[in-house]
């Protein structure tokens, strides 16, 4: 008796419909793209242009590339001053915020005391209010106590700037892991700092990631504290040395562009080894809990 095997059911391709409305929003798109992605194309075109083709009044984008401005730009004086100095008051900053917005945010996602929610609503008005309104303060107390051109002064207001979008995020992380999680690992014998830090933890790795991002950038772009508080230029950071390409014939656009670059490479660095972790970070921590 023979037997036949059914034949395999054929495979349609089915065409996708191009639709009036979908090549609007892909048009769209594009434009918006091309609105963002042109300033740093120009950005980075121009540290690569000789001077003369800058200055043109019409575009260039054919040319040789050349090196010059970014040999202008790294060749001031105490560059590697600046460079060290930025690297020790962001990091700094960072790191000392992480440390305290995650003891402060377990304690506030976790633990009910009195005045809870009252500190909760002080953390988001200080996310809220612009720190420029405190640089006269910030200013008028430093010259009071000695402390101008200080760079630990200088990470310590920066590590304030930073400490309350950290606390509201990571309140969030922390709000959104179940509590059973934590006290499943308390009835196996763990204390409830073993809890935190072998349940809880692990699970903060996109809040954690995004606020390192955020606290990054915002103390690597700060300018006006700076400003006003560092004068000695062996205490100043990068945002100042941005600002140091003018000649008496104007300002040297060349070098200004490659200051411009060199100084959103770390960024870029920073972003593209943690954007992973970070992009559930971004738009999961601050809407939980």
């Amino acid at each position: 008796m023979s037997t036949t095997t059914p034949a395999a059911p054929v495979k349609y391709r089915t065409r996708k419909r191009i639709t009036v409305g979908g090549v609007v929003k892909n048009l769209s798109a594009l434009v918006i793209a091309v609105v963002f992605v042109f300033p740093v194309y120009w950005m980075l075109s121009s540290s690569l242009k000789p001077q003369h083709e800058i200055m043109t009044k019409d575009p260039v984008f054919l040319f040789s590339p050349t090196l010059e401005n970014y040999t202008t730009a790294t060749g001031v004086d105490l560059f590697w001053t600046y460079v060290t100095n930025s690297l020790v008051v962001t990091l700094g900053a960072v790191l000392l915020a992480l440390l305290v917005a995650l003891l402060a945010s377990f304690a506030l996602a976790r633990m009910r005391f009195r005045g809870r929610k009252g500190i909760v609503l002080v953390v988001m008005m200080a996310q809220m209010a612009p720190w420029e309104v405190m640089v006269i303060a910030m200013y008028m107390i430093s010259r009071e106590n000695d402390m101008l051109n200080s760079i630990p002064v200088l990470t310590l207001i920066y590590f304030v700037m930073v400490l309350p979008f950290t606390i509201w995020t990571l309140r969030g992380f922390i709000a959104a892991v179940p509590v059973e999680l934590e006290e499943a690992a308390q009835i196996d014998g763990c204390t409830r700092g073993q809890a935190f830090r072998k349940v809880i933890f692990p699970l903060l790795a996109p809040g954690l990631m995004s606020t390192s991002i955020f606290g990054f950038i915002t103390a690597w772009n700060e300018f006006a504290m700076i400003l006003m508080l560092n004068k000695d230029k062996e205490s100043q950071t990068l945002t100042l040395w941005l600002t140091q390409f003018q000649t008496a014939f104007g300002s040297d656009w060349g070098a200004t562009m490659a200051a411009s670059t060199l100084f959103a490479l770390p960024v870029l660095i920073v972003f593209l080894f943690l954007q992973r972790k970070a992009v559930g970070g971004m738009t999961a921590g601050a809407v939980k809990g």
